[in-house]
């Protein structure tokens, strides 16, 4: 198994199907083969494929999605690219550093490299679904970089950077996935509206702060279900 093999990328809502096929031609060049599209305007198309110019196993291969969430419901750790500042802050690498972090601190996890619609990117709420942020350094004049350009630079430094021996095994207490994450995300705000810390009609910034702050925290699974665990007792405790 190639240590590239855990790594996933994410096309959402593609427009062009030839940056699709591009886009695989991108990953198949540097040991890539796990593409994952959501929402693709056009998918399967003879365009796709041609631009793929013999990658056309890994547009095969690839698995297509309805959301974001649902592609990155197996994944644990995932990180969303972006060329804007946004609202909230979090962790934010380059691809360099990405790619160093990855084999350094995350061995033998599932990572997904998401990447936003041509004209206008990631919207928040598909940011608020990933652990971190990545942003290729560029000209602050023009950073607009073809989709293809983007995969092919983030491609080449996780090939650059990865171990030529056997990766180590995954923990026995892997991260939590981002379904994991998602649904301890819904039953916190579930307490905190049934204790009274959290109005739905109101929710201002709080439930994105709550999202962000999860992703960063790299809880594991086991983590995710004792806090569970805490918030049904907390919750029982409230209805006696």
């Amino acid at each position: 198994m190639s240590a590239l093999d855990r790594f996933s990328i994410v096309l959402v809502g593609t427009t062009h199907p030839g940056n699709i096929g591009a886009a695989a031609r991108a990953m198949k060049t540097m040991g890539l083969t796990r593409l994952k599209l959501v929402n693709p305007a056009h998918f399967p198309s003879a365009e796709a494929t041609a631009r793929a110019s013999g990658a056309d196993d890994v547009l095969a291969r690839c698995e297509v999605f309805d959301s974001l969430a649902d592609a990155l419901a197996d994944v644990r750790w995932a990180v969303a690219t972006t060329a804007r500042d946004r609202e909230l802050q979090w962790p934010q690498y380059t691809p360099r550093r990405f790619a160093e972090h990855s084999f350094a601190e995350l061995p033998g996890v599932d990572v997904a490299v998401v990447f936003g619609r041509e004209s206008s990117g990631l919207s928040n709420d598909e940011l608020n679904l990933c652990n971190a942020a990545l942003r290729i350094p560029a000209n602050p004049q023009y950073s607009s970089l073809n989709l293809a350009m983007a995969v092919q630079l983030v491609a080449y430094e996780l090939s650059q950077n990865a171990p030529t021996q056997a990766a180590p095994p995954a923990s026995v207490d892997p991260l939590a996935t981002q379904i994991e994450l998602g649904r301890l995300n819904e039953h916190l705000l579930s307490v905190m509206a049934q204790v009274g810390y959290y109005d739905p009609e109101r929710p201002k910034m709080l439930v994105k702060r709550l999202r962000r702050m999860l992703a960063k925290a790299g809880l594991t699974t086991s983590e995710v279900r004792i806090l569970r665990g805490l918030l049904t007792a907390v919750s029982a405790r409230n209805e006696s």
